[in-house]
């Protein structure tokens, strides 16, 4: 049969068509979602509860977008009690209003109210996520968010065949409301998770859990885009599969050379790109995560959960023992070296399509202490922290309180009282951070909420020191509104005629949130180009819990172009 002559060209622009898209990343048309925040019921660990969840799915369901996009994201909050929903790592340039943090960029969304909230990408590019940011809601309100490159441009490098989200958390039995309330009351660590999760799975080695235990299904040969992230309220975590190294490409939504390692370190908050290769026997393979804690007298969950990577075919003998020797093996729950030989690895990309621009001449230098601390108890009772006293945490020794409207909005209606700006760039104090013998004086923080201010486009440095006050303990810590440079840590006290010696310059890696050693530094860079108001805290909750946090108000610059956007009509009310 002949065809006529308009047929087969429209046959050759399908076939065209067919053979662009086959090799372009996918265009994405969805630029608006609903999220219902209301409770649901789910089963996990042989009893039932109910948790809050965004649309009754635990983990909630995945934002895509590409490069440069905005999407808008309406949040109804049909839940018992206040919420707010933080992009975590998205940059949101010029406009904090959507950034989520309760009382820091908004009030909360109240039960029964709505917020349309604008998410604007730029030059973010891979896996980040979003959470709950009120409170401790992020244990059951969280998913991922990726974005793809753009239309005509491409990974650097080889296309996978397929693309998992594999998101890690933590499960409670108890009601994590009661968790954080009885946290409150005693004044010492909350009870620890009776689980891990792998995508909102425990896995094979918990009772009740075998059934549902997350699975990926490979074809030999091909390979896979692992996007990783620690959605876990309290504990960093180490993650490995049987048999299988793992080769790092992207780390916080930004490239990195590439890195082969049997295990990877991921504390709450990062996320990780690695591409899994399904080049092993035809076989079932674990895939394992668990903790990586280094606090001395400090209860955790050493569990370990499981998922399975299961080739495609027949095969015989596959793996169905729960087994030591079915899992891969992982460093010590408490091995320093290993959790931050991994982390010293990945460097940037650093070529000519992914340049970077680390500041070199720094106008502020900050260097804060992080540490755990205690206030006495109330009422000369008796808590449940040390000795007595109630936990605390804090930086330069301030513990941070939060006011009672959003510090944003009193920013930029010039409302007095909500904030102080005498945020030190020096602790009050100078001492031997790391020694295991301080005196109990050091233990106590002040209580305020005192903020910073950065003049636009400045360049910034952070010295992020450990402190040995409580045992002390690792500390991943997030900025929003910024990614910045890791251009050093080590462990033991900074020392400032040393250290910067040894910085990295060359491909330091850029990523929105670090591991702080236990007992040791890290310093970043970035340059304060996004005014607004933008929050800097430990992503250990209980340790946000209790203080250690503050605040940069990055003022506007001089042209239009570099000032804060207009608050939207509907932002909540206090």
């Amino acid at each position: 049969m002949i065809l006529p002559k308009k047929s087969l060209i429209l046959i050759q622009i399908l076939r065209f068509l067919v053979l662009y898209f086959h090799h372009q990343p996918c265009s994405l048309a969805i630029d608006e979602y609903e999220f219902v925040v209301k409770e649901a019921t789910y089963t996990r660990l042989c009893s039932t509860k109910k948790i809050l969840t965004v649309n009754g799915q635990f983990p909630g369901p995945t934002i895509e977008a590409q490069h440069g996009d905005t999407i808008y994201v309406n949040v109804y909050n049909q839940g018992k009690q206040n919420i707010t929903i933080h992009w975590h790592g998205v940059l949101q340039p010029r406009y904090p209003w959507a950034d989520g943090p309760e009382y820091i960029t908004q009030c909360p969304i109240k039960p029964g109210g709505r917020f349309r909230q604008k998410i604007i990408f730029s030059t973010e590019e891979g896996t980040l996520w979003w959470h709950a940011h009120s409170d401790w809601s992020r244990a059951t309100v969280y998913g991922a968010i990726i974005i793809h490159p753009k239309v005509g441009t491409r990974y650097p490098f080889p296309k996978p065949d397929a693309e998992v989200p594999i998101i890690l958390g933590e499960w409670w039995k108890e009601d994590i409301t009661k968790v954080l309330q009885q946290m409150h009351d005693a004044g010492g660590d909350p009870n620890i998770s009776d689980a891990f999760t792998i995508n909102g799975q425990p896995g094979d080695l918990y009772p009740c859990s075998k059934q549902g235990t997350f699975k990926l299904t490979v074809d030999r040969g091909k390979t896979y885009l692992l996007r990783l992230i620690n959605a876990a309220m309290n504990i960093i975590l180490f993650f490995a599969i049987k048999k299988h190294n793992l080769t790092v490409v992207g780390v916080d939504a930004g490239y990195t050379k590439p890195l082969s390692s049997e295990y990877v370190t991921i504390s709450p908050g990062q996320t990780i790109d690695a591409l899994l290769s399904a080049n092993q026997k035809p076989d079932r393979y674990y895939m394992v995560a668990r903790a990586y804690s280094t606090g001395s007298n400090h209860h955790f969950d050493n569990t370990t959960t499981t998922a399975i990577v299961q080739y495609k075919g027949k095969y015989s003998n596959p793996t169905s023992s729960s087994s030591s020797s079915s899992l891969p093996s992982l460093p010590f729950y408490n091995d320093t070296n290993a959790a931050f030989s991994f982390l010293g690895g990945l460097k940037s990309l650093a070529d000519k399509k992914h340049p970077i621009d680390v500041p070199l001449h720094i106008r502020n230098r900050i260097f804060t202490t992080i540490s755990v601390n205690s206030f006495p108890c109330r009422d000369n009772n008796t808590c449940a922290g040390p000795n007595g006293t109630r936990f605390a945490a804090s930086m330069n020794n301030i513990s941070f309180v939060n006011p009672s409207t959003a510090l944003l909005q009193a920013y930029y209606q010039h409302t007095n009282g909500v904030y102080g700006d005498n945020f030190p760039d020096m602790p009050p104090f100078l001492f031997n951070f790391t020694d295991i013998f301080l005196p109990l004086n050091l233990e106590t923080p002040k209580r305020g909420t005192e903020v910073m201010v950065l003049d636009y486009n400045t360049t910034v440095e952070i010295v992020l020191q450990g402190t040995a006050l409580m045992g002390g303990i690792d500390h991943p810590i997030h900025l929003h509104g910024y990614n910045f440079y890791i251009v050093g840590f080590g462990l033991g006290n900074f020392d400032i005629y040393k250290d910067p010696v040894k910085y990295n310059l060359k491909d330091p890696p850029l990523r929105n949130t670090v591991s702080v050693p236990i007992n040791g530094w890290v310093t970043v860079r970035f340059k304060a180009d996004n005014p607004g108001v933008w929050l800097l805290h430990c992503h250990i909750d209980r340790h946000m819990t209790w203080g250690m946090k503050t605040v940069f108000i990055v003022k506007d610059g001089d042209q239009p172009e570099e000032r804060l956007l207009p608050p939207p009509p509907d932002m909540p009310r206090c």
